[in-house]
Protein backbone atom coordinates (compact mmCIF):
# COMPACT_ATOMS: atom_id res chain seq x y z
CA UNK A 1 0.00 0.00 0.00
CA UNK A 2 2.88 2.52 1.28
CA UNK A 3 4.33 1.62 -2.81
CA UNK A 4 1.05 2.19 -4.12
CA UNK A 5 0.98 6.00 -2.67
CA UNK A 6 4.40 6.19 -3.50
CA UNK A 7 3.73 5.25 -6.85
CA UNK A 8 0.78 7.39 -7.30
CA UNK A 9 2.29 11.04 -6.41
CA UNK A 10 3.40 12.24 -9.60
CA UNK A 11 -0.38 11.69 -10.11
CA UNK A 12 -1.19 13.50 -7.57
CA UNK A 13 1.37 16.56 -8.28
CA UNK A 14 0.09 16.69 -11.60
CA UNK A 15 -3.70 17.15 -10.17
CA UNK A 16 -2.01 20.11 -8.07
CA UNK A 17 -0.33 21.86 -10.74
CA UNK A 18 -3.10 21.79 -13.43
CA UNK A 19 -6.14 22.20 -10.74
CA UNK A 20 -8.50 24.95 -11.87
CA UNK A 21 -9.06 26.80 -8.06
CA UNK A 22 -10.90 29.63 -9.53
CA UNK A 23 -13.19 27.51 -11.11
CA UNK A 24 -13.65 24.59 -9.40
CA UNK A 25 -16.03 21.52 -10.40
CA UNK A 26 -18.41 21.45 -7.76
CA UNK A 27 -20.47 18.88 -8.92
CA UNK A 28 -17.33 16.05 -9.59
CA UNK A 29 -16.64 17.02 -5.92
CA UNK A 30 -20.00 16.76 -4.48
CA UNK A 31 -20.08 13.12 -6.26
CA UNK A 32 -17.50 11.59 -4.55
CA UNK A 33 -18.27 9.17 -1.61
CA UNK A 34 -14.55 7.51 -0.92
CA UNK A 35 -13.14 9.26 2.05
CA UNK A 36 -9.32 8.96 0.50
CA UNK A 37 -10.68 10.18 -2.91
CA UNK A 38 -12.76 13.40 -1.11
CA UNK A 39 -9.84 13.88 0.85
CA UNK A 40 -6.84 14.56 -1.86
CA UNK A 41 -9.50 15.79 -4.42
CA UNK A 42 -10.40 18.83 -2.30
CA UNK A 43 -7.39 19.39 -1.12
CA UNK A 44 -5.90 21.24 -3.88
CA UNK A 45 -8.95 23.81 -3.81
CA UNK A 46 -8.72 23.79 0.16
CA UNK A 47 -4.79 24.49 -0.07
CA UNK A 48 -2.35 26.50 -2.05
CA UNK A 49 0.92 25.26 -1.81
CA UNK A 50 0.12 23.25 0.71
CA UNK A 51 -1.16 20.72 -1.55
CA UNK A 52 2.05 19.65 -3.66
CA UNK A 53 4.03 20.08 0.03
CA UNK A 54 1.21 16.84 1.40
CA UNK A 55 1.66 15.16 -1.27
CA UNK A 56 5.60 14.95 -1.16
CA UNK A 57 5.49 13.72 2.16
CA UNK A 58 5.38 9.52 2.96
CA UNK A 59 2.12 8.05 3.23
CA UNK A 60 1.18 7.99 7.37
CA UNK A 61 2.48 11.70 7.11
CA UNK A 62 0.69 12.85 4.14
CA UNK A 63 -2.64 11.27 5.30
CA UNK A 64 -2.33 12.83 8.51
CA UNK A 65 -1.59 16.39 7.37
CA UNK A 66 -4.29 16.67 4.49
CA UNK A 67 -6.48 15.61 7.11
CA UNK A 68 -5.17 18.09 9.76
CA UNK A 69 -4.79 20.99 7.06
CA UNK A 70 -8.68 19.98 5.83
CA UNK A 71 -9.66 20.46 9.31
CA UNK A 72 -8.09 23.77 9.77
CA UNK A 73 -9.15 25.27 6.20
CA UNK A 74 -12.54 24.34 7.64
CA UNK A 75 -11.78 26.52 10.74
CA UNK A 76 -10.94 29.46 8.55
CA UNK A 77 -14.04 28.81 6.64
CA UNK A 78 -15.75 29.98 10.02
CA UNK A 79 -13.66 32.88 10.53
CA UNK A 80 -13.78 33.95 6.91
CA UNK A 81 -17.69 33.56 6.01
CA UNK A 82 -19.37 34.14 9.35
CA UNK A 83 -20.02 38.05 9.72
CA UNK A 84 -21.92 37.64 12.86
CA UNK A 85 -19.25 37.27 15.40
CA UNK A 86 -20.98 35.67 18.21
CA UNK A 87 -22.40 33.08 15.80
CA UNK A 88 -18.42 32.93 14.60
CA UNK A 89 -17.10 32.12 17.77
CA UNK A 90 -19.89 30.25 18.53
CA UNK A 91 -19.47 27.58 15.38
CA UNK A 92 -15.82 27.82 16.31
CA UNK A 93 -16.70 26.39 20.10
CA UNK A 94 -18.26 23.82 18.54
CA UNK A 95 -15.44 23.04 16.13
CA UNK A 96 -13.04 22.58 18.27
CA UNK A 97 -14.30 19.89 20.15
CA UNK A 98 -16.54 17.77 17.47
CA UNK A 99 -13.95 15.36 17.13
CA UNK A 100 -14.27 13.93 20.61
CA UNK A 101 -18.44 14.70 21.26
CA UNK A 102 -19.50 13.38 17.50
CA UNK A 103 -21.25 16.50 17.05
CA UNK A 104 -21.96 17.52 13.14
CA UNK A 105 -19.77 20.56 11.86
CA UNK A 106 -22.36 23.76 11.86
CA UNK A 107 -23.49 25.16 9.13
CA UNK A 108 -22.75 27.69 6.90
CA UNK A 109 -25.13 29.35 4.76
CA UNK A 110 -24.47 29.08 0.87
CA UNK A 111 -25.33 32.62 0.66
CA UNK A 112 -22.56 33.54 2.63
CA UNK A 113 -20.07 32.52 -0.52
CA UNK A 114 -18.50 35.25 -2.44
CA UNK A 115 -16.56 33.18 -4.87
CA UNK A 116 -16.06 30.05 -6.42
CA UNK A 117 -13.33 29.36 -3.78
CA UNK A 118 -15.58 30.33 -1.07
CA UNK A 119 -17.94 27.74 -2.83
CA UNK A 120 -15.50 24.88 -2.65
CA UNK A 121 -14.75 25.70 0.82
CA UNK A 122 -18.76 25.40 1.64
CA UNK A 123 -18.52 22.17 0.37
CA UNK A 124 -15.87 21.12 2.38
CA UNK A 125 -17.76 22.08 5.48
CA UNK A 126 -20.63 20.05 4.41
CA UNK A 127 -19.04 16.95 3.39
CA UNK A 128 -16.97 17.36 6.59
CA UNK A 129 -18.19 13.92 7.48
CA UNK A 130 -15.94 12.33 4.98
CA UNK A 131 -12.72 13.81 6.13
CA UNK A 132 -13.73 12.42 10.04
CA UNK A 133 -13.79 8.60 8.20
CA UNK A 134 -10.77 9.55 6.69
CA UNK A 135 -9.28 10.49 10.40
CA UNK A 136 -10.98 7.57 12.24
CA UNK A 137 -8.52 5.43 9.47
CA UNK A 138 -5.11 7.16 10.94
CA UNK A 139 -2.96 5.49 14.01
CA UNK A 140 -4.23 7.27 17.69
CA UNK A 141 -1.12 9.19 17.68
CA UNK A 142 -1.89 11.05 14.83
CA UNK A 143 -5.84 11.68 15.49
CA UNK A 144 -4.23 12.13 19.28
CA UNK A 145 -2.17 15.69 17.53
CA UNK A 146 -5.40 16.28 14.69
CA UNK A 147 -7.19 16.92 18.20
CA UNK A 148 -4.63 18.86 19.55
CA UNK A 149 -4.55 21.03 16.61
CA UNK A 150 -8.12 21.82 15.83
CA UNK A 151 -8.49 22.79 19.63
CA UNK A 152 -5.80 25.13 19.51
CA UNK A 153 -6.26 26.58 16.77
CA UNK A 154 -10.47 26.87 17.21
CA UNK A 155 -9.27 28.77 20.86
CA UNK A 156 -7.00 31.30 18.83
CA UNK A 157 -9.71 32.04 16.48
CA UNK A 158 -11.74 32.82 18.80
CA UNK A 159 -9.55 34.55 20.75
CA UNK A 160 -9.11 36.45 17.06
CA UNK A 161 -12.57 37.43 16.57
CA UNK A 162 -13.08 38.86 20.05
CA UNK A 163 -10.33 41.24 19.61
CA UNK A 164 -11.28 42.22 16.55
CA UNK A 165 -14.69 42.93 17.55
CA UNK A 166 -13.29 44.96 20.69
CA UNK A 167 -10.43 46.94 18.73
CA UNK A 168 -13.33 48.26 15.63
CA UNK A 169 -11.56 45.43 13.06
CA UNK A 170 -8.01 45.96 13.86
CA UNK A 171 -5.01 44.30 15.89
CA UNK A 172 -3.08 46.80 17.20
CA UNK A 173 0.14 45.76 17.39
CA UNK A 174 3.07 43.15 17.04
CA UNK A 175 2.25 41.32 19.67
CA UNK A 176 -1.39 40.63 18.58
CA UNK A 177 -0.26 40.02 15.33
CA UNK A 178 2.14 37.47 16.48
CA UNK A 179 -0.32 35.33 18.60
CA UNK A 180 -2.48 35.47 15.63
CA UNK A 181 0.40 34.45 13.23
CA UNK A 182 1.28 31.71 15.43
CA UNK A 183 -2.80 30.29 15.53
CA UNK A 184 -3.78 30.14 12.33
CA UNK A 185 -0.24 28.89 10.84
CA UNK A 186 1.87 28.47 13.84
CA UNK A 187 -0.37 25.74 15.61
CA UNK A 188 -0.17 23.84 12.55
CA UNK A 189 3.34 24.17 12.22
CA UNK A 190 3.85 22.74 15.63
CA UNK A 191 1.41 20.21 14.29
CA UNK A 192 3.59 18.95 11.68
CA UNK A 193 6.65 18.70 13.59
CA UNK A 194 5.39 17.11 16.10
CA UNK A 195 3.93 14.44 13.21
CA UNK A 196 7.10 14.20 12.05
CA UNK A 197 8.88 13.50 15.17
CA UNK A 198 6.21 10.87 16.39
CA UNK A 199 7.19 9.45 12.79
CA UNK A 200 10.53 9.12 13.65
CA UNK A 201 10.02 6.97 17.19
CA UNK A 202 9.99 10.69 19.78
CA UNK A 203 6.90 10.40 22.10
CA UNK A 204 8.89 13.24 23.77
CA UNK A 205 7.88 17.00 23.56
CA UNK A 206 9.64 18.97 21.30
CA UNK A 207 12.48 21.04 22.53
CA UNK A 208 12.10 24.25 23.62
CA UNK A 209 14.22 26.02 20.44
CA UNK A 210 12.09 23.58 18.37
CA UNK A 211 9.49 25.02 19.43
CA UNK A 212 10.34 28.73 19.27
CA UNK A 213 11.64 28.37 15.60
CA UNK A 214 8.15 26.24 14.32
CA UNK A 215 5.91 29.65 15.94
CA UNK A 216 8.78 31.92 14.18
CA UNK A 217 8.06 29.60 11.20
CA UNK A 218 4.31 30.27 11.61
CA UNK A 219 4.63 33.74 11.17
CA UNK A 220 6.81 33.91 8.24
CA UNK A 221 4.41 32.07 6.32
CA UNK A 222 1.31 33.30 7.52
CA UNK A 223 2.44 37.19 6.78
CA UNK A 224 2.50 35.69 3.12
CA UNK A 225 -1.23 35.29 3.74
CA UNK A 226 -1.51 38.58 5.41
CA UNK A 227 0.43 40.89 2.88
CA UNK A 228 -1.34 39.16 -0.30
CA UNK A 229 -4.73 40.00 0.84
CA UNK A 230 -4.39 43.75 2.70
CA UNK A 231 -7.27 45.02 0.00
CA UNK A 232 -9.51 42.19 -0.04
CA UNK A 233 -9.41 41.89 3.86
CA UNK A 234 -9.83 45.81 4.16
CA UNK A 235 -13.00 45.19 2.38
CA UNK A 236 -14.83 42.89 5.01
CA UNK A 237 -13.85 44.80 7.49
CA UNK A 238 -10.22 43.71 8.96
CA UNK A 239 -6.49 45.48 9.39
CA UNK A 240 -3.66 43.23 10.86
CA UNK A 241 -2.22 47.16 11.68
CA UNK A 242 -3.19 49.81 13.46
CA UNK A 243 -2.20 52.41 10.63
CA UNK A 244 -5.09 50.85 7.93
CA UNK A 245 -7.70 51.72 10.51
CA UNK A 246 -9.24 54.46 8.62
CA UNK A 247 -9.46 52.11 5.33
CA UNK A 248 -11.64 49.37 6.44
CA UNK A 249 -15.15 48.46 5.20
CA UNK A 250 -14.91 49.22 1.48
CA UNK A 251 -12.57 48.40 -1.09
CA UNK A 252 -9.41 50.76 -1.43
CA UNK A 253 -10.71 53.96 -3.75
CA UNK A 254 -7.09 54.18 -5.35
CA UNK A 255 -6.57 57.61 -4.33
CA UNK A 256 -2.62 58.65 -3.33
CA UNK A 257 -2.35 58.80 0.26
CA UNK A 258 -4.51 55.57 0.83
CA UNK A 259 -2.38 53.68 -1.55
CA UNK A 260 0.59 54.99 -0.02
CA UNK A 261 -0.64 53.84 3.30
CA UNK A 262 -1.04 50.17 1.78
CA UNK A 263 2.20 49.67 0.25
CA UNK A 264 4.31 50.79 3.59
CA UNK A 265 2.26 48.84 5.80
CA UNK A 266 2.91 45.92 3.13
CA UNK A 267 6.35 46.66 2.95
CA UNK A 268 6.77 46.52 6.92
CA UNK A 269 5.03 43.48 7.06
CA UNK A 270 7.04 41.84 4.64
CA UNK A 271 10.32 42.98 6.65
CA UNK A 272 8.90 41.26 9.53
CA UNK A 273 8.54 38.06 8.10
CA UNK A 274 11.50 38.01 6.58
CA UNK A 275 13.67 38.10 9.72
CA UNK A 276 12.22 35.21 10.42
CA UNK A 277 13.59 33.14 7.83
CA UNK A 278 16.93 32.04 9.84
CA UNK A 279 14.00 29.72 11.41
CA UNK A 280 13.23 27.68 8.58
CA UNK A 281 16.53 26.12 8.16
CA UNK A 282 17.08 25.51 12.23
CA UNK A 283 13.51 23.66 12.01
CA UNK A 284 14.11 21.74 9.57
CA UNK A 285 17.84 20.60 10.69
CA UNK A 286 16.52 19.55 13.52
CA UNK A 287 13.86 17.62 12.63
CA UNK A 288 14.97 16.04 9.22
CA UNK A 289 17.19 13.29 10.16
CA UNK A 290 19.75 11.95 7.79
CA UNK A 291 18.59 9.24 4.84
CA UNK A 292 16.30 9.52 2.03
CA UNK A 293 13.61 11.52 3.65
CA UNK A 294 10.57 13.09 1.23
CA UNK A 295 9.66 15.58 4.51
CA UNK A 296 12.59 17.16 3.92
CA UNK A 297 11.82 17.85 0.10
CA UNK A 298 8.60 19.05 0.78
CA UNK A 299 9.71 21.39 3.55
CA UNK A 300 12.35 22.58 1.04
CA UNK A 301 9.74 23.05 -1.45
CA UNK A 302 7.33 25.13 1.17
CA UNK A 303 10.09 27.50 0.98
CA UNK A 304 10.59 27.89 -2.24
CA UNK A 305 7.06 28.72 -2.42
CA UNK A 306 7.59 31.39 0.19
CA UNK A 307 10.57 32.88 -1.41
CA UNK A 308 8.92 33.40 -4.43
CA UNK A 309 5.79 35.04 -3.15
CA UNK A 310 7.87 37.49 -0.86
CA UNK A 311 9.79 38.04 -4.08
CA UNK A 312 6.82 39.71 -6.01
CA UNK A 313 6.04 41.26 -2.66
CA UNK A 314 8.76 42.72 -2.58
CA UNK A 315 8.16 44.40 -6.21
CA UNK A 316 5.07 44.90 -5.54
CA UNK A 317 5.79 47.35 -2.75
CA UNK A 318 8.69 48.88 -4.91
CA UNK A 319 11.57 46.76 -4.00
CA UNK A 320 13.67 44.93 -6.86
CA UNK A 321 12.40 41.46 -6.61
CA UNK A 322 15.10 38.65 -6.13
CA UNK A 323 13.96 35.60 -7.83
CA UNK A 324 12.61 35.02 -11.52
CA UNK A 325 8.69 33.71 -10.74
CA UNK A 326 9.20 30.47 -11.89
CA UNK A 327 6.33 27.95 -12.01
CA UNK A 328 5.54 25.53 -9.61
CA UNK A 329 6.52 22.64 -11.35
CA UNK A 330 9.89 23.70 -11.54
CA UNK A 331 9.97 24.22 -8.03
CA UNK A 332 8.67 20.98 -7.28
CA UNK A 333 11.88 19.59 -9.79
CA UNK A 334 13.86 21.71 -7.50
CA UNK A 335 12.93 20.42 -4.14
CA UNK A 336 13.06 16.33 -5.24
CA UNK A 337 16.68 16.05 -4.87
CA UNK A 338 16.68 17.44 -1.05
CA UNK A 339 15.27 13.71 -0.40
CA UNK A 340 18.46 12.28 -1.34
CA UNK A 341 21.15 14.44 -0.16
CA UNK A 342 21.12 16.31 2.82
CA UNK A 343 23.97 18.68 2.48
CA UNK A 344 22.30 19.94 -0.68
CA UNK A 345 18.93 20.63 1.05
CA UNK A 346 21.04 22.63 3.69
CA UNK A 347 23.29 24.10 1.24
CA UNK A 348 19.91 25.52 -0.74
CA UNK A 349 17.92 26.07 2.68
CA UNK A 350 20.95 28.84 3.74
CA UNK A 351 20.84 30.00 0.49
CA UNK A 352 16.91 31.72 0.51
CA UNK A 353 17.91 32.32 4.08
CA UNK A 354 20.80 34.57 3.00
CA UNK A 355 18.58 36.74 0.21
CA UNK A 356 15.79 36.70 2.61
CA UNK A 357 17.42 38.17 5.23
CA UNK A 358 19.54 40.20 2.34
CA UNK A 359 15.80 41.60 1.12
CA UNK A 360 15.32 43.38 4.59
CA UNK A 361 14.89 47.28 4.45
CA UNK A 362 17.31 48.85 7.06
Amino acid sequence: MNLRFAFGRPRRLLRDLFTDRAHPDLAALAAIDDPQRFVWAILPHAARTFSSTIGLLPRPLAEASAVGYLYCRMLDTYEDLVPDAEERERALGVFATRLETGTPAPAIGAHLALDPRDEAHLLLVRRCTLVDQAYAQLAAPAQALIRTLVAEMAAGMRWASQTFAAQGGVLENKAQLGRYCHYVLGEPVLFAARLLARHHGSDAPLARETEADARAVGTLIQLANVTRDIEKDLARGVAYHPALRDDLGSPPTGEAVQTERIRAVRAELLDHALERAPAYRRLVEALAPRGIRMARASALLMLLFTDRYFSGCAKRVGRPAWVKRHSSARLILTALPAALSRRWSNRLLRRIEVRLLAAVED
